[in-house]
């Protein structure tokens, strides 16, 4: 299902009518992401995600990027339980202890991953998808599936590399966020430009 909002272009309807979260529709769901840190932090972002609405997490987007040393994980993997306690005390992000230390354990992952020497964080998350963007051709939003094989694939491999908050339904949309599927329905304006 999409939406033609008033002005004149079509988008996919989850967006709604917020203006913030059209921007966000418009300049970045969907678009391919290489960048190995801007990866860590979509990552992070949708796990924070799990029990809420994206929206409330985009609206603290800037929060989580101050609070959160702009998502370096060289910085993050060595957080102790001073930051973790001033991170529990910051109103700016979403105050959840499980998911804080989930995103310390998440940045030594992927330093783990990164020390490897077989390419970089996103080569490795690439991989799921061949490298490849896999286009969808969803008519409406009830024709999107939840999770597919790919982002089972990666939610297994990322728990067993010891990442927290990443299971299969997180790992697609994220996967959809950053690009690697394309699930704008097919009338949506951004449907063949990403």
């Amino acid at each position: 299902m999409s939406i033609r909002h008033a002005d004149g272009l079509v988008r996919c309807a989850w967006c709604g009518e917020d203006p913030f979260y059209m921007a966000y529709h418009d300049e970045e769901w969907g678009m391919p992401e290489w960048d190995d840190q801007a990866l860590y932090e979509k990552l992070i972002l949708d796990g924070f995600q799990a029990g809420l609405s994206w929206l409330t997490i985009l609206r603290k987007r800037d929060n989580f990027r101050a609070a959160f040393d702009g998502f370096n994980p060289a910085v993050i993997a060595n957080y102790g339980d001073a930051k973790v306690e001033a991170l529990m005390a910051d109103a700016g992000i979403v105050r959840n202890r499980a998911k804080i230390i989930a995103t310390i354990g998440n940045a030594k992952g992927w330093l783990d991953i990164m020390a490897t020497g077989q390419g970089a964080f996103a080569d490795y998350l690439w991989s799921f998808v061949d490298g490849q963007v896999v286009v969808n051709k969803p008519h409406r939003t009830g024709d999107i599936p939840t999770e597919d094989a790919a982002s089972q694939a990666m939610s297994k491999d990322l728990k067993k590399r010891g990442f927290k908050f990443c299971g299969p339904t997180i790992c697609y949309a994220f996967m959809e966020a950053v690009g690697m599927i394309n699930d704008h329905v097919v009338d949506c304006h951004r449907y063949g430009q990403v």
